[in-house]
């Protein structure tokens, strides 16, 4: 008799998860179009699967009403996870990146367009594939939250030490500093969360010139909070 109902309440923790499977998949789908080719789509969707089973299997409605409120942010943040997991941003790199973002502003101003791989690669006098991977990391950084982006680098340890409220009030003082439409990307980006080809075609700027908008924001908090 127990096994039974053990067995019954097991199958009806997973049919709610497979309810769900689809919006999971969505939400793979959406982190992938922001992502680097490199990154593999099955895989945000495995670990997006997975998280979602044990959330049904330990959800309990008399707590929350709504299975998909409760679980939605916890799975978009397995796989956030496993991106962290990674190291998508070790210590070497994050010197050669700051230097990338300089390089492409520079190369910009002079050639109205961004530079490749094999032009960075010169102008650093650095590795191709050096250059090639930073590249990468600092791409799949910025679907990271705000949060993550500012603890990144020597800045960090000035970082950790700002409250919640405060850090909240330097990003506003800082984006009043920026155009209304580079105000209007982030905006975007991060509260509607459109990938920049979107993003690109809402405002009509390259998809290049968004992400140096995008770097350009996280830099000036930075420096504010220093």
């Amino acid at each position: 008799m127990y096994k039974s109902y053990s067995e019954d309440i097991k199958y009806k923790e997973d049919e709610l998860a497979i309810q769900y499977l689809p919006a999971v998949k969505g939400m793979a789908f959406r982190l992938k179009e922001r992502l680097p080719s490199s990154i593999d789509y099955m895989d945000l969707y495995a670990i997006g699967t997975e998280e979602l089973i044990k959330l049904a299997r330990r959800y309990d409605e008399s707590i929350n009403d709504s299975f998909w409120g409760y679980a939605k942010k916890r799975v978009y943040g397995a796989m956030l996870d496993y991106l962290r997991s990674l190291d998508i941003v070790s210590r070497a790199s994050r010197k050669l990146i700051k230097a990338i973002d300089y390089a492409v502003e520079e190369y910009r101003i002079k050639h109205d367009e961004e530079p490749t791989d094999e032009e960075l690669s010169k102008i650093l006098d650095e590795n191709i594939k050096k250059v090639h991977d930073a590249r990468i990391a600092s791409t799949i950084y910025t679907v990271m939250p705000l949060h993550d982006q500012l603890h990144v680098g020597d800045e960090g340890a000035a970082l950790a030490k700002v409250e919640r409220e405060e850090l909240i009030d330097v990003i506003k003082n800082v984006l009043v500093t920026f155009k209304e439409r580079d105000q209007m990307v982030i905006q975007l980006y991060y509260f509607e969360e459109l990938t920049l080809k979107e993003i690109s075609e809402i405002l009509n700027i390259t998809e290049s010139r968004i992400s140096q908008i995008h770097k350009s924001v996280i830099q000036k908090i930075k420096e504010s909070i220093e």
